[in-house]
């Protein structure tokens, strides 16, 4: 058994010194620093909610040299956002979760001073974005019980094979969860691109609201959407949209909470007119709408 354990203690502390080059510390708020991971060549991806300025922005090492950093543009949605600077850190081995299960081993790395950091816990949970609160959009994510230190976000997890699920993020108070490489990978990829995140606009503000039985029976569906306010010359009050409408449909898509909408508001349709389906009066109607642009910095 003492074999067993050391063993297992020193592969976790060779998992640790193999991906440790590819974190950085990030320096963009007045607080403690945060920690980054390598991309790319050049390219850090890090948590949005740790990057409290657009420039003074400055990244440190694991060799000790500190170095200006540029934002490229973030997205406060995925709470993601990517620096550039001049530095040739190896790329670590990034791999999609699909694989994942819960009671997995992982390894939370953060580089909030200069020497890394390390914490070991398991995975509890495999989740759908549909349930992260309000005004954080992701496909999915991963909630663990690892420790998370002050500074770890933007840093990464790792599972037993070296390989990183994504980065930690502490945007939910008392929760650690990971942001998975898949989302990761669409958002970085657009800010690189565009230097910003492309998405729908309707203009309503809306929450979820139980459907009576009869409407029930005849879409399917146990919840939409209560408008509760439609921004003024808006898409949607262009297409018809009206305070107490009930929407239970977007361009297909049931609504049964407003981060389906979210979801439904991607950057493939925009400047398209799409079908909304909604109860109003008690009757089901279509609405013909042009979805708008709404730009995330």
């Amino acid at each position: 058994m003492p074999d067993v354990l050391q063993n297992l203690s020193d592969e976790l502390a060779a998992l640790t010194e193999q991906v440790s080059v590819s974190v950085v510390r990030v320096e963009a708020r007045r607080r403690l620093p945060a920690s980054g991971t390598v991309w790319d060549k050049g390219v850090v991806v890090t948590a949005n909610h740790v990057v409290e300025r657009d420039d003074d922005i400055h990244i440190g090492l694991p060799d000790g040299n500190r170095l200006s950093a540029k934002l490229v543009g973030r997205d406060p949605l995925s709470d993601i956002a990517v620096l550039r600077a001049e530095f040739d850190l190896p790329v670590p081995l990034w791999t999609t979760p699909e694989t994942a299960r819960v009671g997995q081993l992982v390894l939370a790395l953060g580089r909030p001073s200069r020497h890394i950091m390390a914490t070991l816990g398991v995975i509890s949970a495999l989740e759908t974005g549909d349930q992260l609160p309000r005004g954080i959009q992701v496909d999915h994510f991963l909630q663990t019980d690892v420790v998370m230190y002050p500074g770890f976000s933007g840093g990464a997890l790792i599972s037993a094979n070296g390989r990183v699920l994504g980065i930690n993020t502490s945007a939910m108070r008392g929760i650690s969860l990971t942001i998975p490489t898949s989302t990761i990978r669409r958002v970085v990829e657009a800010l690189l691109k565009h230097g910003k995140i492309q998405r729908g606009y309707l203009g309503v503000g809306a929450q979820a609201i139980k459907l009576s039985p009869a409407i029930t029976a005849k879409v399917g569906q146990s919840y939409g959407l209560l408008v509760a306010s439609v921004e003024p010359d808006s898409p949607a009050e262009q297409g018809g949209v009206l305070i107490g409408d009930i929407l239970l449909r977007f361009n297909e898509m049931a609504l049964s909470s407003p981060e389906d909408l979210l979801r439904g508001l991607q950057s493939d349709c925009i400047s398209k007119t799409v079908p909304i389906v909604i109860v109003r009066g008690g009757e089901l109607q279509t609405l013909q709408v042009t979805v708008g642009e709404r730009l995330m910095r």
